[in-house]
């Protein structure tokens, strides 16, 4: 989901909360296995795995946004549930990945915080030096924080951002927002949304070794808008990374002049420069509940060298919410293509 974005603080006028994040040069280690010339095709069910919530329930507007952890052979659901004016966090839990109980709302946003009233979600969590870390975003004009949990119901969250502002001039001077982080040997690596203050929203990147302390990559944003006409020339956001066939691969959500939103798929030798998989998104909405919006990939490792995709999908164009929210699920895929490998 596109968060409400308004106003600006730049990195030396920032409140005392947060201070700009060093820069460095890095690129992620070089992707496993013999690279291939393949492309990502996705299948998705009819019908969505987890439904918004009845009226009055804290999801009963938009359930969106999965970010998922297997532990002890079950599966931690980390959503976002709109109830009209609030995003939280919850949690639903499931032994497939297919059939979901719903555990409640675990983490909310903190009125009288730097946080404020609207947002402690849109997050993405990884289990880490034997904790639940859950970073999302908060705040208006959003920054992405972080909270920490024993067992993914009671959380503690840092006092301030742990990725601020850019400088600025920056491409993220207005927001942080959209974390997914994975781990690659010794380093977290966050991919992130940044807005600029012409309002483009692009991807970049930054990493850590222990998930509070970041630095942001100097050469980002590491991918930008589509051009005229294409599915993501209003907007990137969203951004999901693994690597496969010799490849670092990205999904992501683009956003068009009308607001409807796709996914989109990029590969990368180094995890830093990336190229598009053609112009065209990879996964529209096929049913009814998606037709309009699909967003949100949180992709993982499956069965015979397929992966799982869960996603967020609705059937309002919106940029942000009330787009009739579901999640849903699909098997992806990486077949031949004749797109040329880089050498």
């Amino acid at each position: 989901m596109r968060r409400r974005l308004a106003g600006t603080v730049a990195c030396g006028a920032a409140a005392l909360l947060t201070s700009c994040l060093p820069y460095a040069d890095f690129t992620l280690p070089k992707p496993e296995g013999p690279r291939r010339d393949v492309r990502p095709r996705v299948e998705a069910l009819a019908e969505p795995v987890l439904l918004r919530g009845a009226a009055g329930d804290f999801d009963a507007v938009d359930a969106l946004n999965p970010s998922l952890v297997r532990r002890d052979g079950q599966w931690f659901n980390f959503y976002s549930g709109f109830d009209g004016k609030t995003w939280h966090t919850a949690l639903a839990t499931s032994s497939d990945g297919l059939r979901w109980t719903k555990q409640g709302k675990v983490l909310s946003p903190g009125a009288a915080t730097w946080e404020g009233g609207y947002i402690a979600a849109n997050g993405t969590a990884l289990y880490f030096r034997g904790e639940f870390y859950y970073w999302y975003q908060a705040g208006t004009p959003p920054r992405i924080g972080l909270a920490r949990s024993q067992d993914g119901r009671t959380w503690r969250k840092e006092a301030g951002p742990v990725v601020p502002f850019g400088p600025r001039g920056a491409w993220d001077e207005r927001a942080t927002a959209d974390p997914y982080v994975i781990q690659a040997r010794d380093w977290l690596y966050l991919y992130y949304l940044g807005e600029d203050r012409a309002r483009r929203q692009r991807l970049g990147l930054a990493r850590s070794r222990d998930g509070v302390r970041w630095e942001k990559l100097r050469g980002s944003p590491v991918l930008g808008l589509g051009g005229a006409g294409t599915f993501d020339e209003n907007g990137l956001g969203e951004p999901a990374v693994w690597q496969a066939s010799g490849w670092w691969w990205m999904l992501y959500t683009g956003r068009d002049r009308a607001e409807y939103r796709r996914l989109g798929a990029a590969r990368s030798l180094d995890g830093v420069h990336w190229e598009r998989v053609g112009e065209s998104a990879v996964f529209a909405g096929t049913a009814h509940w998606m037709e309009k919006v699909v967003c949100d990939p949180h992709v993982e490792p499956g069965e015979q060298g397929a992966f799982r995709l869960w996603f967020g999908g609705g059937s309002v164009a919106h940029p942000a919410e009330n787009v009739a929210g579901a999640i849903g699920y699909a098997t992806l895929e990486l077949m031949p293509t004749d797109l040329p490998a880089r050498q």
